[in-house]
């Protein structure tokens, strides 16, 4: 389950790469975008050690990380960040997404675009089930998550609601 890179009517999602780190720890900058998630941003340093962590991926064959830099089609200049983390279990595997939007970008459909086209990705390499966990506060991103097909659950983890997609077959 290779990272290809996924098109959509105006953006490119493109493999994470460590050298991606530089652009997007100034995309990523914003103390804003840790209002639900927590922390603080990171330095270029961390984010370096962070994407080389990712793009090495997971120890275990039961996990598999992709990651993608969202850009805009038209000039390449990154807005954000989609992920997903793939679980197999017993032959068949799910994915937990996420995004992430810096500031200057929100509010112009990139998170929901991105993250629909995400989970189309996944579902063409039948993945049977998506889930995102969402901050119950986090309005913006429940709205992303309604929109990539997710629908929310009255599970929570760790304080957020879970949202998924219709289990297939």
């Amino acid at each position: 389950m290779e990272a290809d890179t996924i098109e959509t009517e105006r953006l490119v999602l493109t493999p994470l790469r460590v050298s991606d780190a530089e652009q997007m720890a100034e995309v990523l900058a914003d103390p804003r975008l840790h209002l639900f998630i927590g922390g603080r941003p990171a330095t270029l340093d961390e984010l370096r050690a962070r994407y080389a962590a990712m793009t090495a991926g997971s120890s275990s064959p039961d996990e598999v990380w992709r990651n993608w830099v969202v850009r805009g089609r038209a000039d390449r200049l990154p807005v954000g960040t989609v992920q997903a983390t793939l679980h197999r279990r017993d032959e068949r595997w799910s994915a937990e997404i996420a995004w992430v939007v810096g500031l200057p970008y929100q509010g112009k459909g990139y998170a929901a675009e991105a993250a629909r086209a995400l989970v189309a990705w996944l579902a063409d390499r039948d993945i049977h089930e998506v889930v995102a966990h969402i901050h119950p506060d986090h309005a913006a991103s429940g709205r992303v998550a309604r929109r990539a097909g997710l629908h929310p659950t009255a599970d929570l983890v760790d304080g957020e609601v879970v949202w998924r997609t219709p289990e297939q077959g």
